[in-house]
């Protein structure tokens, strides 16, 4: 699955602005001066760093440890589908990443290194290593984003980047820490976190800005086929209390299937409609709002709606989701409820359950997975389904979060992992299979999530 300018850095360099004072200092105005963005669900809610004072280089410090107890009770303590989470009833380093922007009369960089459970979860995601050799999965493996370019002091700010970078599909940020919900609904676990690329900035006036992206595919270290992937982002914030935003999408990935086309398109309203920031009581609520639709055409898929023998069936995804937080005792406590839907005939975008369910590409036919017990991705195959959740959030200072999270997923077919897990009998790997064994997927699951969320 990648969060951009992304969503990291103070939530400004989501906009290619950072917290550094220092930086671009000749500059008559900044994009998003003044906008206060730290209560914007995928934004860092700090307000400075620690480091603002840093000539040329401003570190960045995430820590993510999570513990998720499944009331499934799988015997192999495997998560299923999900980029957020791995492992059930253990305590897990999730995330650990360093690094920070760098910035010198105009040139500019950035990079974010990645170690923790994230670091084998999301790669998995992306089938573009096997097209080739050299194990891109493992060269890209232990960075979530690392990219150079030059700022130009025209209006707002244009910024040229390469490398790679964060998305913005799906509203949610890749970093934990910038998020009002830990376990992400559908619509932001099923879409990308990260593109590798060059992408143009453009911000024509204070308020607006304008995106262009030139890339390898959706999620993509290599390319699947002869096109690369194109799309875009505009985000439009008038005050501090409204973000509106969509990010477009037009590549080739399916892998050996150049005729298949991919379409997708992300749209987010975000808006805060009380602040009271001194308040003991309620001090501040929002809520964000995602609706994500798409379709994949070509190469034996139609789209929106099932063709003939020739055409194929419908293949698209259709997602939305909907939280609501409210900030309590002068913002030290925050209370979030939400979910979402989502629909994907297709199965084009579901993330394949772990184990034995689905190992790698099928070489002879990439548009299903191979295994003893591969999860059935063919044109046709229909997925649906929704999750709600609730979170409280205790937040002592801007560098810490306490979270406790109780979440529930259903989907129509078998896919979560029931009590006998996934990987074998017994739980464990090295074990040989009993020929009546098969993965234990079950179409609902609750789980509570608890995590301490660092950032510096």
């Amino acid at each position: 699955m990648m969060k951009k300018v992304t969503k990291q850095i103070a939530g400004l360099a989501l906009f290619g602005v950072s917290l550094s004072t220092n930086l671009f200092a000749q500059q008559k105005g900044e994009a998003f001066e003044g906008i206060d963005m730290s209560w914007q669900n995928g934004s860092d809610r700090r307000d400075s760093s620690v480091f603002k004072n840093v000539p040329y280089f401003t570190p960045s410090i995430l820590i993510d440890v999570n513990y998720t107890h499944s009331f499934n009770n799988p015997n192999d303590n495997t998560v299923v589908g999900s980029t957020a989470l791995a492992r059930n009833n253990e305590i897990q380093l999730s995330a650990l990443h360093f690094g920070g922007d760098l910035n010198y009369k105009g040139a500019r960089a950035r990079f974010m290194t990645q170690f923790g459970t994230r670091s084998i979860v999301v790669p998995r995601n992306d089938y573009s290593p096997y097209r080739g050799q050299y194990q891109l999965a493992n060269v890209y493996r232990y960075l979530s984003e690392a990219y150079a370019g030059y700022h130009i002091n025209k209006w707002y700010g244009i910024n040229i980047d390469a490398g790679m970078f964060m998305s913005y599909v799906g509203l949610n940020s890749y970093y934990q820490p910038e998020n009002w919900e830990y376990q992400a609904s559908f619509t932001s676990d099923n879409t990308p976190w990260f593109f590798n690329g060059v992408r143009l900035q453009v911000h024509p006036t204070k308020h607006l800005k304008i995106e262009g992206w030139l890339i390898n595919g959706w999620q993509s270290y290599g390319r699947f086929n002869s096109m690369p992937g194109v799309g875009g982002n505009i985000t439009w914030m008038p005050n501090s209390n409204v973000k509106l935003l969509t990010n477009d999408y037009y590549g080739t990935d399916a892998a050996g299937i150049p005729q298949r086309k991919r379409f997708h398109s992300d749209n987010s309203l975000l808006v805060r409609y009380y602040n009271r920031p001194n308040s003991k009581g309620i001090s501040k609520m929002a809520f964000s709002l995602t609706g994500d639709f798409g379709f994949e055409k070509g190469g034996g898929v139609n789209g929106f709606k099932n063709g003939d023998s020739a055409q194929g069936p419908a293949q698209y995804f259709a997602s939305a989701m909907f939280y609501n937080r409210i900030w309590f005792a002068k913002n030290k406590l925050a209370w979030t409820v939400g979910g979402g839907i989502m629909t994907n005939p297709g199965r084009y975008l579901v993330l394949y359950p772990t184990g034995q369910a689905s190992p790698l590409p099928n070489p002879t036919n990439p548009t299903t997975t191979e295994g003893m017990f591969p999860f059935s991705a063919n044109p046709g195959d229909k997925f649906s389904g929704w999750d709600c959740s609730t979170n409280l959030d205790f937040m002592p200072n801007q560098s810490i979060t306490f979270r406790a999270e109780f979440v529930y997923r259903n989907a129509n077919v078998p896919y979560f992992a029931g009590a006998g897990g996934v990987t074998s009998q017994t739980g464990y790997s090295t074990t040989a299979l009993d020929p009546n064994w098969r993965p234990d997927l079950v179409k609902s699951e609750s789980r509570l999530v608890l995590a301490m969320l660092f950032r510096l």
